[in-house]
C-alpha cells in the first residue's frame, strides 16, 4: 500500500509560507518573532483572542481602514505607517484622543520576511510617534498571486474631549477652509515610485500622524466645526461630501491652493487634476473667519501645519456645490471624482 506524507514546512524560511498562517506552530513563531516584540504592551500581552480595558467616561470615536498602496515601499513612509497614521488621523478628525489600534494583515505567500519587519517595525515607530498602542491583531495568509504581498486594516477607538462636537453638518456660512500643507504630494510620490510610469519627483509622501496638531488646534478653539483628512478623492471628494451634508457651497480660490510645482508638473504630465489626488498627512479645518489667524499661528507650530494656508470660504446658496475662482477671475465647479483617478494609492 503506497502513502503520501504531507511535506512538513521547514520553520527557518526567509520568506511567508501558507503554513505560517495555518494556526499552528509556525504561525505561533511569526507572531512570536516579528509582531509581539514590536507591538509588546500591557494590553496586548492579555493573550486573549482581543484585549479588556477601562475607558474614561464620556463619548468614544471609532474609525477603520485598510491599506493596499503599491508600492509598498515609497519616498517618505511604507504601507506600515500609512496604516498607523490613517486611522490615527480618521480618530483625530473626530475630535477624538486616540488610543488603541488592532493591525489585521493578510500576507501573500513568498512575501520575504525582511520586508514584513520593516513594515513592521514602520508601524511600531509610527504608533509611537502618535502616542497609540496596537493592542490586538490577526493574521492571515494567501496563496501567491491571491493577494499584492501585503494588505493591512487598522481599526482605532479614541476619547472625545467634553465640550468638542466635531461633524461635517456644522460647517456653516462665513466659515473658512483652512488646509493644513502641501496639496498632491502623497498621490504623485506614489505614482513616481512606480517603475512603470518612467518618471522621477524629489517629493516624498506627507504621510503623518496629525493627532498631535488637531489636539493642540481644538485645546485652543473650541468653535473648530469640521475636520477632514483628505485621502482617497483628495480636496474636490472631501468637500463635496461636506457641501452635500451641510447644505452649503464652499468656493476655493485657486490664488490661494498650496500647490507644489513639482505636483503641478506632473499632474499636467499624467492628464491629473491635484485636487482629486489623495493625502496621508493632510486635514481640512473649516471654522469661523475671525479664527482663522488664531488657528494658522498654532497650525504652523506643528511640523504637519508648517504650510497651513486658507485656501476658500462657506457661503449659502440654492445649490450645494464646491466651486473655484480660477487665477483668470472666473468660476468653474469642482465636482466629485467619477471612477477612479489613481488606483492603490493609500
Amino acid at each position: 500500500m503506497k502513502t503520501t506524507n504531507c511535506p512538513i514546512p521547514f520553520s527557518d524560511s526567509d520568506c511567508v509560507l501558507l503554513a505560517h498562517g495555518g494556526g499552528g506552530r509556525m504561525t505561533h513563531q511569526l507572531i512570536s518573532n516579528i509582531f509581539y516584540p514590536a507591538f509588546r504592551n500591557s494590553l496586548l500581552e492579555q493573550d486573549h483572542d482581543g484585549c479588556v480595558f477601562r475607558v474614561e467616561a464620556g463619548r468614544m470615536a471609532c474609525s477603520t481602514d485598510s491599506f493596499v498602496v503599491d508600492p509598498i515601499f515609497f519616498p517618505g513612509g511604507d504601507i506600515g505607517d500609512l496604516a498607523v497614521n490613517g486611522t490615527v488621523n480618521d480618530l483625530a478628525c473626530c475630535g477624538a484622543r486616540p488610543l488603541y489600534l488592532t493591525a489585521g494583515f493578510i500576507l501573500e505567500e513568498g512575501l520575504p520576511f525582511v520586508d514584513l519587519q520593516r513594515i513592521v517595525l514602520s508601524m511600531k515607530a509610527a504608533a509611537e510617534r502618535a502616542g497609540v498602542q496596537i493592542v490586538a491583531g490577526d493574521t492571515k495568509v494567501v496563496e501567491r498571486g491571491k493577494c499584492d504581498k501585503l494588505f493591512i486594516n487598522t481599526s482605532g477607538i479614541g476619547i472625545v474631549p467634553e465640550g468638542v462636537h466635531i461633524a461635517p453638518d456644522k460647517a456653516h456660512p462665513g466659515d473658512v477652509v483652512i488646509c493644513s500643507g502641501l496639496i498632491g504630494v502623497h498621490g504623485i510620490t506614489i505614482l513616481s515610485a512606480r517603475e512603470s510610469l518612467g518618471f522621477e519627483t524629489d517629493l516624498k509622501s506627507d504621510t503623518a500622524s496629525l493627532n498631535n496638531m488637531i489636539g493642540g488646534l481644538l485645546q485652543e478653539i473650541e468653535e473648530v466645526h469640521v475636520l477632514r483628512d483628505p485621502t482617497r478623492g483628495g480636496i474636490s471628494g472631501t468637500l463635496n461630501e461636506i457641501a452635500q451634508v451641510a447644505g452649503v457651497e464652499i468656493v476655493l480660490d485657486e490664488a490661494l491652493l498650496p500647490i507644489p510645482d513639482a505636483v503641478r508638473g506632473a499632474s499636467e504630465i499624467l492628464g491629473l487634476d491635484p485636487l482629486y489626488i489623495a493625502h496621508e498627512g493632510l486635514a481640512l479645518v473649516i471654522l469661523p473667519e475671525e479664527k482663522a489667524e488664531q488657528a494658522l499661528a498654532i497650525m504652523r507650530n506643528y511640523p504637519e501645519g508648517k504650510n497651513a494656508a486658507v485656501i476658500g470660504c462657506i457661503q449659502e446658496r440654492d445649490h450645494t456645490l464646491v466651486k473655484m475662482k480660477t487665477l483668470y477671475g472666473n468660476y468653474r465647479i469642482v465636482d466629485m471624482l467619477s471612477g477612479e483617478q489613481l488606483p492603490r494609492i493609500c
